[in-house]
């Protein structure tokens, strides 16, 4: 399997997994991104990790806008899946946010909140 994917395995759908994620979920910020995110334990077993990204319509009316900030975030996430399940964990589950009214510019401040993000998590 290549290693810079994001195959559907990955990707959260399920609702009471995203209902476990509000409901016992730690939030984490950095910059413009923001993130919730579960371990897997003794009392919780997750299969595999598993993330998803949300962007705010109150902050971004319109859909196009949304859309590429999910892009952005969702490349990020493709293109540093090793910095990320050494910050998370192999076996979480996990969202990620855009917290601003700011538009991005680029890809690589998304890119950089990304990793200031997971070096957090890590430091």
């Amino acid at each position: 399997m290549k290693t810079n994917s994001y195959p559907s395995h990955e990707k959260l759908k399920k609702k009471y997994e995203i209902d476990l994620l509000f409901g016992k979920g730690k939030w984490l910020s950095v910059d413009n991104v923001r993130i919730i995110h579960l371990k897997s334990s003794e009392k919780l077993s997750i299969d595999s990790h598993k993330i998803g990204v949300s962007v705010s319509k109150k902050f971004f009316k319109r859909a196009v806008d949304r859309n590429r900030i999910k892009r952005l975030l969702r490349e990020s996430y493709r293109l540093n899946k090793s910095v990320y399940t050494e910050a998370f964990g192999e076996k979480s589950i996990a969202m990620l946010f855009w917290a601003s009214k700011d538009l991005p510019e680029h890809f690589s401040d998304v890119e950089k909140q990304f990793l200031n993000l997971c070096k957090k998590k890590l430091g």
